[in-house]
Formats: C-alpha cells, sequence, structure tokens
C-alpha cells in the first residue's frame, strides 16, 4: 500500500466530515499507525458474507480495535475492505489498525493441523477426520483402502471432510504414480495397484523404517517361489472386515484357519486389497527391494526382527525370540 494511497485516503476521510481539517488527517494517520488496544492475543471469526460494517463491530468487541466507524471509513478509503477474507483471525496484542487491515485484507487466516500416521486403515482414518470439531460436512463414504496419503494435513477452519479427504486421496495418486515411474525391473507385482497392496502389509508387519526393504525382499522372494506370504495383519484385517470392527485381541490359531479374502495363509500371492495406508517409505521399499535371499523373518523382541533364507535358521530365531519373552 504506497503512502500516496494512503494520504489520498485520508484527504476522503476529511472530506467525508470525520476530520474538519488537516489535524484531523494526522489524528487519523496516527490512529492508522499506531498500537492498537489489545492487550492480550484474540481470536475473531469472520463468517462468510460479513460486510466491513460487521467486522469493525466484531473487531471493536473483540478490543482489537476501538473506533470501528474509523477503521470502516479508513477500509473504504484504502480500499483494503473488498479484499476482506472471512475465516478465523488471530490477532496479536497491540496490532495497529493497519497491520489489522493488511492481515484480513491477505486472508492471513489461522491454519490448524492434523496427522494421519502411516499404517492407518480407512476405518481409523475416518473416525480422526470425524473427531475433528474444527472440519464440517460428512466424510465421503465407501473410501478405497489405502487410498489416503499418510502425513500432516493443514487446514482451515470450516474446511469440509471430504474436500480434506480429496487432498489425502490426490496425495496418494501423486505418490504412487510417481514412485511407480522409478520402480525397479523384474519386481514381482505387475501394477501400481499390486505394489500398494504390498506395501500396506509391510507397513504393518515393521514400525522400523530401516527394516522395511528387507522385510519387502521376504515378501518378494516368497512370491517369487510360489510360497504363501503367511502375514498375520492380513489375517487380521480380515477378520476385522468380517466383524465389522477392530478385532480388539491377538490372533488365535483359529483366526489363521479361517477362510478370508485377506488370510494369506491360506490363499496364494497378494490378497484382493490394501489393508492399511501406507506412508512413502513402504511405498519406495516395495518399488526397489534389496536383493536378499530371505524367506523368513521374526521379531527380535527389541523392536526390530531376525532374517533367515531358511528354515531351520529361522526356527532358531524363533526360539531365541520366545526366550527372550520368557525372560522379561
Amino acid at each position: 500500500m504506497s503512502l500516496k494511497k494512503i494520504a489520498y485516503s485520508f484527504v476522503v476521510i476529511v472530506g467525508l466530515g470525520v476530520a474538519g481539517s488537516a489535524a484531523g488527517a494526522f489524528y487519523a494517520w496516527d490512529y492508522f499507525s499506531s498500537p492498537g488496544p489489545l492487550t492480550a492475543p484474540a481470536t475473531v471469526i469472520v463468517a462468510i458474507g460479513t460486510g466491513v460494517n460487521g467486522i469493525a463491530g466484531q473487531l471493536a468487541e473483540a478490543k482489537v480495535i476501538d473506533q470501528p466507524l474509523l477503521f470502516k471509513l479508513l477500509a473504504a478509503g484504502l480500499g483494503q475492505a473488498r479484499k476482506f477474507k472471512a475465516g478465523e483471525y488471530l490477532f496479536d496484542k497491540g496490532m495497529s489498525p493497519q497491520a489489522v487491515m493488511q492481515m484480513m485484507a491477505d486472508g492471513k487466516v489461522v491454519v490448524h493441523k492434523f496427522t494421519v500416521a502411516e499404517g492407518l486403515n480407512v476405518r481409523e482414518v475416518v473416525r480422526l477426520l470425524n473427531a475433528e470439531p474444527l472440519l464440517t460436512g460428512e466424510v465421503p463414504k465407501a473410501i478405497a483402502e489405502g487410498s489416503m496419503m499418510p502425513q500432516t494435513y493443514h487446514f482451515e477452519r470450516g474446511e469440509s471432510r471430504e474436500s480434506v479427504v480429496k487432498r489425502m486421496q490426490d496425495g496418494m495418486k501423486k505418490l504412487l504414480a510417481d514412485l511407480w515411474a522409478k520402480h525397479a525391473a523384474g519386481l514381482m507385482v505387475t501394477t501400481p495397484e499390486e505394489a500398494l497392496t504390498l506395501a500396506s502389509i509391510v507397513e504393518k508387519e515393521t514400525g522400523v523404517k530401516e527394516e522395511r526393504g528387507h522385510v519387502a525382499s521376504v515378501f518378494m522372494n516368497r512370491l517369487k517361489t510360489g510360497m504363501k506370504l503367511q502375514s498375520d495383519p492380513t489375517v487380521a484385517y480380515g477378520v476385522e472386515q468380517a466383524l465389522g470392527g477392530a478385532l480388539g485381541r491377538p490372533l488365535t490359531t483359529e483366526d489363521l484357519r479361517t477362510p478370508t479374502p485377506y488370510n494369506t495363509y491360506m490363499i496364494p500371492g497378494l490378497p484382493p486389497g490394501p489393508i492399511a495406508n501406507p506412508g512413502q517409505a513402504s511405498l519406495e521399499a516395495v518399488m526397489n527391494p534389496p536383493d536378499t535371499n530371505d524367506l523368513y523373518f521374526v521379531a527380535t523382541g527389541k523392536g526390530g526382527h531376525h532374517f533367515a533364507a531358511s528354515l531351520d535358521e529361522h526356527n532358531r530365531n524363533v526360539q531365541a525370540y520366545r526366550q527372550q519373552m520368557r525372560g522379561q
């Protein structure tokens, strides 16, 4: 905003009778640029369609400004009023009317955020969206599993849940396309959709970022040899789909023997689709896994896994894990 435009606007205000002389214009300038009356940060929420009269009244009520008529005339004279944007504003103590006007003209509204962790399934993400009170509207129905990108999302008060879901899905589509364009040759997954499914299994099998490539290589080797994937998280997902909710207990031997489309102890190859929303690290691990001979892995009891190329080695690792658990 140029000084020439400001000076012209003050002359206009004088002509409107807010001040009857040059002294009035200086008074208006002093008001415009001096610290305001706010003694502590304050939030003001401006609804869509609120005019400059209503905005000046809200600001005065919140003690952001103390002369709403002069503020309104200055905002109109400077051409700022028509630029004011609706939304949630956080004003610092002592902000001058000039700074307040500029913030609202620039639309510098408060930005909120929430985080979707890697490995959550659609049901869990929908619960997060519904629990966020500053979002509006309904979550779309029938969201495809694995279609939402896990990350931290920023949003403004009043944004719709539908628009957030669209951003999540657009992010996953882009990431999947970008990574698939650079995937290694000779993978045992032949489409981006299959890569997404396997990445969701890798995501649920380990929370250790550095292990994801190794876990992916194990599943690739199993697919290559015709061995079943035998992934507990897929079994749990199939049981949960049948229940219509979270399992809420450890898997049982009966669960492993119960046929579902996701029971990879019983079905060959990949399940029919993802079991969660995988993060970028798991997708990268599947697209470019390391070259290993390993076919097995078991938890160490300390957060990671032991890997093995033979069943004998794997059985020894299992025995070590059980001894570790008994010693705790």
